[in-house]
């Protein structure tokens, strides 16, 4: 997945400009497509747009090429790249999230990128999930995944296990021996470190670390053992699927139970609450260490960009830098992607205790396929937590109907 490197971009190949705009609007404006030559034109959410003006500015008083960064709601990005790069009005970079890859790569609108050398900058799962096939299409800036948030007041040290974890949060003599968000549908996302501690991982890898589509695996025998033991945590009460996100959040933060398994979002909330909060690695109930998702947040060059070398000097040499990687991580408090930006992050040992559980996460399957999964997947999850029978049988079907979607 790493790539020889297309080398420093020679500034004079480009037509020069020196201005530096920040377009705050919600489509491009006639003239900002990518033919306009000598520039740059940057999606990006309102969150990351007052670093990145910084860095552009700094890119133009260098290479002379004017940056325009145009700010876009971030949920509505995915499908606005799609349906306009191919007309030649979509941006020459966009942020975006690495599950977005696969229905970029197969709609043709993104452009390898090669990292070179600076593959090795970065945290190797956030390589991983910024590849397609083999190939590199984006450089990642930030890492997120859940862990366990311990109440320290109410267990002060880490459980070693998931039955060590239930049993201290009986002993505590809480509302919840552990809370995590299921709610009505399920929430896969949340179980998934469960269910990858059978070893029921939804898709088999390539050993280039890939998901292979052609090799479901949600369904082996491990499954059925994640199965069976969701109906088990369901019928004692371990898992709830009244408990949603909202609820589930309200009760932590009330002191209802020592453990909370979410994501470093929830941190801000629970410290405000007056909770001293520890980030412990997942107990597994499976033979196999419990692997979240991890997600990653990064860069795209557009397939239709007509200045790609300038496009990847911006984003390896300015974007992929700790100054920069450090400066969107302060701004949207995400574990940065680049190594040194995070071993500096790491000084917090919130930040510290999420990196270690993400360090041997899976990223989210960035294939199309994944699409298919999540429309049965919750549903059946919930079914089998909420008591009805034979859960092997649930979890089956469910596998079978995946097969077919996909």
């Amino acid at each position: 997945m790493i790539h020889h490197s297309r080398g420093r971009w020679a500034a004079g190949a480009i037509m020069l400009t020196t201005a530096l705009a920040l377009t705050a609007c919600s489509a491009p404006a006639p003239g900002d497509s990518t033919s306009s030559a000598g520039s740059l034109t940057v999606w990006v959410d309102a969150d990351r747009a007052a670093v990145l003006k910084d860095a552009a500015a700094e890119f133009t008083k260098e290479s002379g090429v004017e940056v325009k960064l145009v700010q876009k709601d971030f949920a509505d990005i995915q499908e606005q790249f799609i349906a306009q790069v191919p007309t030649g009005k979509g941006p020459d970079i966009t942020i975006g999230a690495h599950d977005w890859l696969g229905n970029f790569v197969t709609n043709g609108v993104v452009a390898p990128v090669e990292l070179g050398d600076k593959a090795s900058d970065f945290q190797d799962v956030a390589v991983t999930a910024m590849s397609f096939d083999g190939v590199t299409y984006g450089v990642p800036y930030s890492i997120e995944n859940i862990a366990m948030l311990r109440n320290t007041a109410l267990a002060p040290t880490a459980p070693t296990s998931y039955d060590d974890m239930i049993a201290m949060g009986k002993s505590a003599g809480t509302e919840f021996p552990f809370i995590v968000q299921v709610g009505p549908e399920s929430d896969p996302y949340h179980l998934y470190p469960f269910q990858t501690s059978f070893g029921a991982p939804v898709f088999g890898t390539n050993a280039d670390g890939s998901y292979n589509a052609g090799e479901l695996t949600i369904g082996n025998a491990g499954g059925d053992q994640f199965a069976t033991w969701l109906a088990q945590e369901g019928a004692v009460g371990n898992l709830n699927i009244s408990l949603t996100g909202d609820l589930a959040k309200e009760k932590f933060n009330a002191g209802a139970s020592p453990f909370f398994l979410t994501g470093p979002w929830n941190v801000a909330d629970a410290q405000a609450a007056g909770i001293d909060v520890a980030v412990d690695p997942i107990p597994a109930p499976g033979p196999n260490a419990a692997q979240p998702f991890v997600g990653v947040q990064g860069f795209f060059v557009s397939a239709k960009s007509t200045n790609t070398l300038a496009a990847s000097e911006f984003l390896t040499n300015y974007i992929a830098t700790e100054s920069v990687q450090t400066a969107l991580y302060e701004v949207g408090k995400r574990a940065p992607a680049l190594t040194a930006s995070f071993e500096a992050a790491s000084a917090d040992p919130i930040i510290a205790g999420f990196g270690e559980v993400g360090a041997t996460a899976v990223p989210m399957p960035n294939i199309p396929e994944m699409g298919s999964v999540w429309q049965f997947w919750g549903v059946t999850e919930a079914a089998i937590i909420g008591g009805q029978a034979d859960p092997v049988g649930l979890w089956q079907k469910m596998a079978a109907d995946v097969q077919g979607a996909i």
